[in-house]
Parts: structure tokens; sequence; C-alpha cells
């Protein structure tokens, strides 16, 4: 079967997604191990060790408070409580922590810290797995054993107030519930108003249990302004009245109650530098935890530092505290300062409870768990305690006695450490047939890939693929009988739940039965190649052609990168390797300009790779003179803007071009710290955001806009340049109505509203212009002769992804968007039309710039650096896919520009029909490089220190941008057929 490159290569990269998502499923596996537990009636509670005398308390232990509030604020650091906002904003909160009845700690949330899977870290005790960072968007009901769940079964009343988070984790779990939208971030206030609203109301009435409140202001702000933001001491000075209140109301009930209440005030996560979350800097996992009681009076000078617990603590012990049993899959320790003053009969109970629950989840989770230290703690605190109960009911009081309870305490505190270390390690199941099918896949595509590169990169940019021979190969069918059965053996051998076994046969059929045909394609080709190899060796095509420096360093620079992706640190700084490319990148394009206009050597090509053809199939024709005769001699094959461009100043630009754009990107890495090793030092953009900075903003903004507007304009109709003008006016309006910018005739304006308004004028626009493109596009191929219409349609549709681009972006972003469009200006006028760079080499140029684009935003791979306030831009209201879209075109705004502005030159400078065949081939192969050695290293690398920090996030960015490059072949194959059809 003969296939255009370009599409081979869009059927290639969608096989991969294909591979990819199998591999993230295993490697992510969903919590599926408690919902078949749940099913089952409750257990009974492990009754209390016994040493030849029998022991009477085989129930649970009582509540030991009457009534629990929950006052969980989103986004909380530690250092907002502790710290010195916590003294200046929140006195009634210090108060408690440094001399009323409250035990404070200090919680640490282990990544994603997103807002979902710490729910659920802090009502289960177990570690949620990664994957949960995209699950967040939205939640499903929660299967797993919970306090939540527990509480409802024991016929307790639960009243909610807050995000709808748990509304979707609990459902029918609470009597009653007002949810509030968590994803709406431009909201920090009616958001805290629609919980506070309801606090007198129920603080009055006696008809429940426990009450939960989920405040997300904080949260809120961090997201539009960041940690640092006047803000932030208003909303938490709000907080401390609402505690105070809640507090005072608890203290004047207890006097009707046999039983004292529980405050609890703690953070799901913490807040970067920058304001957001989901990474592991120590800011977004530290949270305070205070436990607020009038059982835990203190004497006069007892000092309590904050100590440092896990999240997962709070699960047992909110149980022991409601006298519920502990979650099933809770790897967490009771946090003993809330028992302490309890007899010490009951201090053991609890801590045998909480010992028994962790040991029957080791026993299920390892299977040498005899071994394990913490096991063996374990049953030598039960016999331990076993004698103490014999002693205590022989006598209840003697100093032995007390010893002996002392040193079972001090065994079960060590058994509870060791224990939950122990199951926080295991705690990370990997489905490894899942991940071993999906790299199977991928590696496929990879090696078909690579062995088409000589078809592929040919002047006519076809390839035969041989799909007919798996059907009549021996081979495919061997290859599906041994899948089959190993697919069988696996499936009905696994132990834990897996999911590839968990499709049905037609769907793991259909993957084995394309893993097969896969396999028997590569080896047809490769024994193509094999055979054919003697003939071509023989009668070489271009005997003269050679590497050039330029090619040596692209592909140098290439296979580094994707060499460094196996340590932690260059994960983390990958920017410091892109920064070192594009800049080596802008100096080798100097060196090559240099030579061909001062230079000139006839033994040797002007140009890089020699392909079957450069841009405009005109190879031959410029290899035979000086290189500085390139640049002065018009061809007959440029367009004569073109040569007309290589003579008297416009000749210099050409050799000042890479400097400039080399100046550009320097300048455009001191505008955004990012990583993690220099991410809290001072940028440009952090003196540009605070308050004391704004007129300068605003003029930056302002300039940023107009360069904008000069540099897309110049290739729309006048009705698109009409409509980008507005809409560009529209976006300074709507940065001005948030507060971000101020008009010059209203300096000192304090009017902030959410820019609904002004965001929806650009929206229009942005459609408009879109529709105008697409419009031209559909007409160019009606009229095929009709050449130049498809070119404005191409760069309107690259104006209005501009547009959308400056409307999401944050106003001190904007320069970056200036400097981008004025890269590509640089290098389509004054570098690849003089220099006559093939496709291949303009792809590969792009994608570097295409990596460097999210950094120079301030991006990384860390979660934490996702924009999600850009996906709440002109909404009102969370709806969620417009808001899914958004942000994922915040965040890959870029590599989109990028693509569309490859598109448009490629279409529209040259008269080769194989460019974009080439081009989409190229950009497939670099993009399934990095993507294909990285999910192998993961896979070696599963039980790394840093995976879940580090190479998790990591894997799940370069998925994501699997699916956009897969988009991003479709459009180059749509375009690529729309050409061929008018030729």
């Amino acid at each position: 079967m003969r296939l255009g490159s370009g599409t081979f290569a869009t059927c290639c990269v969608a096989i991969e997604v294909l591979g990819i998502a199998v591999f993230l499923r295993g490697f992510f596996p969903a919590p599926v191990r408690s919902s078949a537990r749940a099913v089952h009636g409750a257990e009974p509670p492990a009754p209390e060790p016994s040493a030849g005398a029998s022991s009477n308390w085989t129930t649970l232990p009582s509540p030991l408070f009457s009534k629990v509030v929950i006052v969980l604020i989103d986004a909380l650091r530690d250092d907002f409580v502790f710290g010195s906002k916590g003294v200046k904003f929140m006195p009634y909160t210090t108060y408690l922590v440094e001399k009323g009845a409250s035990h404070s700690f200090v919680a640490e949330a282990k990544p994603p810290t997103v807002t979902m899977p710490r729910i659920k870290a802090l009502m289960t005790g177990s570690l949620p797995g990664f994957v949960d960072v995209v699950r967040n968007l939205n939640s499903p009901a929660l299967l797993e054993d919970s306090v939540i769940r527990q509480a409802k079964t024991a016929g307790k009343r639960i009243i909610f107030y807050g995000d709808e988070t748990w509304v979707k984790l609990f459902p029918k779990h609470f009597v009653e519930y007002d949810g509030t939208t968590s994803f709406f971030v431009s909201d920090y206030t009616e958001v805290d108003n629609n919980v506070t609203r309801h606090l007198d109301k129920v603080l009055k009435r006696g008809d429940w249990d426990m009450l939960i409140l989920h405040y997300l202001g904080l949260d809120h702000i961090g997201h539009i302004s960041g940690p640092n933001s006047p803000l932030i001491g208003h909303k938490l000075s709000e907080m401390d009245s609402v505690l105070m209140k809640i507090h005072t109301s608890l203290q004047s009930k207890e006097r009707e109650t046999p039983l004292p209440n529980l405050l609890v005030l703690c953070g799901d996560h913490g807040m970067s530098e920058t304001g957001s979350h989901g990474a592991s800097s120590m800011e977004e996992v530290n949270t305070p935890l205070i436990l607020i009681s009038s059982a835990f009076e203190r004497k006069p000078g007892d000092i309590r530092h904050p100590k440092h617990v896990q999240q997962t603590d709070v699960a047992a012990t909110l149980a022991i505290a409601l006298g519920l049993p502990i979650p099933k899959d809770s790897v967490g320790s009771l946090l003993f300062p809330v028992v302490e003053g309890r007899p010490m009969r009951e201090q053991l109970r609890f801590l045998h409870l909480n010992t028994v629950q962790l040991s029957k989840l080791l026993q299920e989770n390892v299977p040498s768990y005899e071994k394990d230290p913490g096991f063996e703690q374990f049953k030598m605190s039960e016999r331990l305690h076993g004698n103490w109960i014999r002693l205590y009911l022989e006598e209840k009081h003697s100093e032995v006695l007390f010893n002996l309870g002392s040193k079972v305490l001090r065994q079960y505190l060590a058994a509870l450490k060791t224990l939950s270390l122990s199951l926080s390690t295991q705690v990370a199941q990997y489905d490894m047939y899942s991940m071993m099918v999906g790299t199977v896949v991928v590696l496929e595509v990879l090696t078909l890939l690579l062995l088409s590169v000589p078809q592929a990169l040919h002047r006519k940019a076809e390839l035969e693929v041989p799909l007919s021979s798996p059907g009549f190969s021996l081979l495919f069918y061997l290859v599906i009988l041994v899948l089959s059965a190993v697919h069988v053996i696996v499936c009905t051998s696994a132990e834990s739940s897996c999911y590839f076994c968990g499709l049905s046969w037609l769907a793991a059929g259909g993957v084995m039965v394309l893993a097969s045909a896969l396999l028997c394609v590569v080896v047809s080709v490769l024994t193509n190649m094999l055979v054919g190899g003697n003939a071509s060796r023989k009668n070489p095509v271009h005997p003269s052609s050679r590497w050039s420096e330029l090619d040596l360093l692209i592909l140098l620079g290439t296979v580094g990168h994707v060499l460094s992706l196996g340590a932690s640190s260059f994960v983390e700084e990958e920017h410091q390797t892109w920064y070192f490319l594009v800049n080596t990148l802008c100096l080798a394009l100097s060196q090559e300009t240099y030579r061909n206009c001062f230079l000139g050597d006839d033994s040797e090509p002007p140009c890089g790779l020699r392909v079957e053809q450069g841009l405009d199939g005109a190879t031959a024709a410029w290899q035979d003179g000086p290189a500085c005769d390139v640049l002065e001699r018009d061809k007959g094959h440029r367009s004569p803007s073109a040569s007309q461009g290589l003579r008297g100043h416009e000749k210099w630009m050409v050799l000042a071009s890479p400097w400039l754009i080399l100046a550009c990107c320097r300048l455009l890495r001191s505008l955004n710290q990012t990583g993690v090793q220099w991410a809290h030092r001072p940028d440009l953009g952090h003196w540009l955001t605070s308050s004391d900075h704004k007129a300068e903003l605003s003029v930056l903004a302002a300039i940023s806009l107009l360069v904008v507007f000069v540099l897309v304009q110049r290739g729309c109709s006048s009705v698109s340049k009409a409509a980008l003008a507005l809409g560009l006016l529209g976006v300074y309006c709507y940065r001005a109505a948030i507060g971000s910018v101020r008009f010059p005739w209203r300096p000192d304006s304090k009017d902030i509203s959410k820019g609904i308004i002004e965001a929806r004028f650009v929206y229009v626009f942005v459609l408009g212009i879109l529709f105008t493109g697409t419009k031209d596009l559909l007409k160019s191929q009606v009229i095929a002769a009709d050449f130049q219409l498809k070119t404005v349609g191409l760069w309107e549709i690259h104006s209005g992804l501009v547009l959308l681009a400056a409307l999401l972006f944050r106003p001190h972003n904007l320069p970056v968007l200036a400097f981008s469009l004025l890269i590509q200006t640089l290098m389509t006028k004054f570098i690849w039309k003089p220099l006559r760079h093939d496709a291949a080499e303009i792809t590969v140029m792009h994608y570097w710039f295409v990596s460097s684009s999210p950094v120079f935003q301030g991006n990384s791979n860390n979660i934490a650096t996702v924009d999600i306030s850009a996906g709440f831009v002109g909404l009102d209201t969370y709806v969620e896919i417009p808001a899914v879209l958004l942000t994922a075109f915040g965040t890959y705004a870029g590599p989109v520009l990028w693509a569309s502005h490859l598109v448009h030159f490629l279409s529209s400078e040259t008269r080769s029909s194989s460019a974009l065949s080439h081009a989409c081939f190229c950009y497939a192969l670099i993009c399934s490089i990095p993507v294909s050695t990285y999910i192998v290293l993961v896979t070696s690398l599963r039980y790394h220190l840093f995976i879940w920090s580090v190479f998790s996030p990591k894997l799940l960015y370069e998925g994501m941008h699997l699916l956009i490059t897969a988009a991003v072949c479709v459009f180059f194959t749509a375009m690529d057929q729309t050409r061929l059809t008018q030729s």
C-alpha cells in the first residue's frame, strides 16, 4: 500500500498515542483495591491482647469527642499560620497555637499536591495515585473505605459546605450540603461567602455530629496573583474570624454535652512561590494541622512546637476521635498527643487497633511481610501488651505496671512508625503487563518511523507500506497465537488487578493484532532494506551529499537531549538544556551565514542537509557558484521579493538575524525563572507583577500588543486586520478590568471586575478571524488556481490563534508572545529563505523553538507551573469542556503557534509538493524519539526515589505533548492533501 509521508506519519503518531495511553494506564493504575472489600460487612474489631487472662474489651472504644468541625482552607501553607503572616493576620489562631488548648502539627502532603487526591488522603489515610492529578478535573465517587463512609455507617449526621469535590467523592453521605465550584479561580469572595453564610444557622443547631467546611478563596487568590499578594492578608484575616466564631460557639455548647468538641484546622496542600500547586516543593507539601479542644488544656509554661507528621495520619486520628473503625487502606498512624491524656489502658487499646490495621494491610501487599521490621515490632508489642493486661487485671496501681505500660507505648509507637513507612513505600503497585504492551506498541512505531526515513524523505514523499504481507504471512499468525497465549497466562495468574486483562477480548485482541501487524511490517521493511542495500550502494543517488555542521548539531543536540532525560536533575532543569540548544543553534546559523557570504567555497555545498530537494526543488541550481553569490543572485526559483531582500542593507540583516534571535532568547530567559534550583530567585516577571510596578507592566503590555499587531497584520485581509486591532485592544481592556494593568487616564482606579464582557468581546473577534481563515481555506479547495487565497486563510488562522494566546497569557508574558513572533519573522525572511534550508532542517529547528516556548512562559516539568486561571477567562461559572480546552491551549500555545506558522511558511514560500509531507514526517519522528525513550527510562527507574516528584509529571507532559503532536500532524496532512488536490 502506497502512502504519502505525511499520512503515514499521522497514522504512526495516532497508534503511538494508543500505546502511550495503555502505558500510562498501567503506570498510573486507578485505586480499585478497596472497592472489592468495601462491599463486605464491617469486620469486628480486634480484641485486646491477653496473656493467660481473658480480656472483656472486644468492642470499639467510645468516641472521645461529641462534635467534630473540620475547617479546610485550600492552599493554606504552614508559614501562613506559623510564620509572620500568621502573627499579623491570624492573631486568634496564633493565640490558640501558642497558649490555647490545642496541638499543632506540620502535615506533609505527598505529591501530587492538588485538591482531590489530598481530600482522599485526609479521609482514607491512603496515598492516592499520581493519575489523580488528571482525575482532579472530574472527581468520580470514592469507593475506598474512608472516615466519611464509616461515620455514615455508624449513623452520624454529617453536614458539608464548600468545594463540590467532596460532594462528588462522597455522594449521598451528607444530610445537608452546599457545594461551590472549585475551578472558577477568578472568584475569591463569593466562593467563601457561600460557605460562611450557613455558619450562624448550623452552629445554633445540635442535630449534627460532623461539620466540614472547605474554603477556596485563598487558593484562588494564589492562582491569580501569587502568595505575596495583598489579598492574601485580607483572606487570612477573614479565615481567622471564621475560626474564632466556630471555636467560641463550640465552647459555649460544651456545657450541654458530656464530651468535649474538636475543631480541626488544616490545608489540603500548600502554595508555590508562583501561586500554584501540584508539585513537591516545601511550600506546596507543608500544611498546618491544628487540633483545638478543651480536652487539650495545657499547663502554664507548656510550650508546644509544631511537630512534623504525615497528612495520612489525619484519617486514623479522626476515626479514633469519633469511635469509628480506622479506614482499611489507611497507611497513617494515630497522632498520639490527641489521646495522651486518656488512661493507660485506653491509650494502649487505641495504638493496638492502629497497628493491627496496618499489619493486616502489610500482609495483603507484601508477600514476605513476616520479615518486615515493622511487623516484628508489632508482634513484640502485642506480646508485651498481653503481659500488661494480665498485670493490670491483677493489680491496677503499681509502679511496675506504669513502667511496663510506658515500655509498651514506646514499642507500639515505634511499630506504627515503621509499619507506616513500609506501607508508604509499597503502596505504588505497577501494572507491568499494561506497561509492557504499551511500550511494545510505541517502540514498534518508532522503529518503523526510523526505517522509513529514506523513503519518506524522498522527492516523491511516498513510501510503500507492506500491509499485505501481514495478512498472508505465517509470522503474523504465529505472533498473534503467542500474544494470545501470553495474555491468557498473565491474566489468569495475576494476583493484582490489571487494566489490560480487564478489557474485553475484542479490545485486547485488536491491540494484539495491531502489535503483530506492526511487527510484521517492521520485519518486511527491514528485509527490503537489506535486500536492496547492495544495489543502492553501487548506484548512489547523490555522491556529493554530505552532513553539514548544522546537520551534525541538530543530530547531536537531539540525541543529547534524549539521553539527558535519564537523570532527575536534567528533567527538573530541562529548560537549561533548551536554553543551551537554542543559543547554540543561533551561533551555528550565524557561522553558516558568514561562511556563505564571505567564505564561498566551490568544493562543498553551501547549505546543509540534502534530502532529495530543497524547499523549492532547486538544489542543483545553487550548488555550483560561490556561496556569497547565492545571497546576491536571482535564480529564478525564488520570488522577486526574496531576491531583492538579499541586496543592500537587508543583506546585513541576514548576517545580523542570528544575533538578534540570540538577544531575544536571552531577554526571554530573564523574564521567568523556572525549574527547581533557581525558581525562587527574583526575575523580571516578579518585578513586573508586584503592585509597585503596575505602570511599567502596563507600558510593556501595551508595547507588546502593538508589536504583535505589526507582525501579524501583514498577512491578513483588511477585515481581519480591523478585527485583530480591536481584539488586541480588548485584551488590554480585559487586563485593565481585572486590575492587572491600568489605563493612562485612570491611573489609580480601584474598580476591579472579572472582565467577563471584555474577554467575550475578544472571543468574538477570535472566532471571527478563525472563521474567515477557515472559509478562505475551503474556498481555495474549490478554486484550485487561487493559491493566494489559501495562503491568506492559513495566516488568518495563525492570527486568530495569536489573538487567543494574547488573551490567555498573563500580562507579564505578553513579551514572550511578541518576541516569539519576532523570532518567527526573522527566521522566515532572513534565514530559511536566503539559506534555502530544506523542510527537514526547518522542522527540527521549529521543534527546538517549540520546546523552548513553554520554558520562556515560565513553565517546566512541574505541574504547579500550569496556569489554570487561563481556563476561566471570560467564564462566569465553571464549564468543564471550555475550561479544559482553554487551559490546554494556554499551556501549549507555543507549540500550536509555531506549528501553524510552519504550515503557513511551507505552504506559501515553497513550490514543492512534498515539503509539507517531509515536515509532517520529521515532526512526528522528532517528537516520537523522546517519548519512546522516556517510557523505557521511567520503567527502569520506577523505584527511583524521585519517580513521583520528578519523573511522573514529565511523563504526563510527554503524553500530552504527543497528543498535541497528533493533532498537529492531522493539520499538516489536511493541508498537504489540499495542496495535492490543487496541483
